[in-house]
């Protein structure tokens, strides 16, 4: 699989820290730390001035699109991302595409003193690049999107031969003035009172027995839980105040 484009079943559930240790005594059993075990999580959301694809995610639909830059602490990388989700009866299935570029190259991005599309031809890694270049300017250009919204957690992450993936994001985080990948003191804290643990759960299939039981065990389930959604939903609430 081209390591770009991601495809995977994905389910999120909200968890105390608690639970979250008993849950790791079993995974690190079962699994193994990923490659970028602690990640310093850091996206910037694009969007146009009404909002609209975070709007249209709120609403749930069959379908829906969105499209973020991110990057990681200490990595001098820049992904664009765009990620798709389609709800299906049990589960939702997304996909992920995306192009790497440099800081430097973001900023000429943003500023519209390029495409996306010239950039990726600068660094070109696979043939799928500027494919997926040209359909991030399509969206920049028919939405009018620009950034929008910064969001920033703390990523630790597990993995295992048959393709499972667990992730848990902690210190969520976010702002809406000042759009560049650094922390601020000012950044606002989402999570207030526990559960504030997110976990996400990827796999290309059925969960394995084990995970299954042991969060049927501790009460964990799943839930509609999208950062970008609910942080822009409290946003609005706090400017309608």
């Amino acid at each position: 699989m081209n390591e770009k484009v991601f495809d995977r079943i994905e389910k999120k559930y909200l968890i105390t820290k608690s639970q979250k240790e008993a849950l790791l005594a079993l995974i690190q059993k079962n699994m193994t730390e990923d490659n970028y075990f602690h990640s310093d999580v850091m996206n910037i959301y694009f969007d146009n001035n009404n909002y609209d694809l975070i709007v249209q995610s709120i609403d749930r639909p069959v379908f829906k699109e969105k499209l973020r830059a991110r990057s990681y602490g200490g990595y001098d990388r820049v992904f664009i991302e765009i990620k798709t989700k389609i709800k299906g009866a049990e589960n939702n299935i997304g996909y992920k595409r995306r192009v790497m570029i440099t800081h430097d190259d973001y900023q000429e991005l943003i500023h519209h003193h390029t495409t996306l599309e010239e950039l990726a031809k600068r660094s070109i890694e696979t043939v799928n690049d500027l494919q997926i270049a040209k359909e991030a300017d399509y969206l920049i250009n028919q939405f009018n999107l620009k950034p929008k919204i910064f969001i920033s957690y703390d990523r630790e992450s597990y993995k295992n031969d048959e393709n499972l993936r667990i992730t848990f994001d902690e210190n969520l985080k976010f702002r809406n003035k000042d759009l560049s990948f650094i922390r601020k003191k000012r950044d606002k804290i989402y999570f207030k009172t526990e559960p504030n643990i997110i976990m996400e759960i990827k796999a290309d299939g059925a969960m394995p027995l084990w995970l299954v039981k042991k969060m049927s065990e501790l009460h964990i389930y799943p839930q509609q839980f999208s950062k970008i959604g609910k942080i822009y939903t409290l946003i609005r609430k706090e400017q309608n105040v």
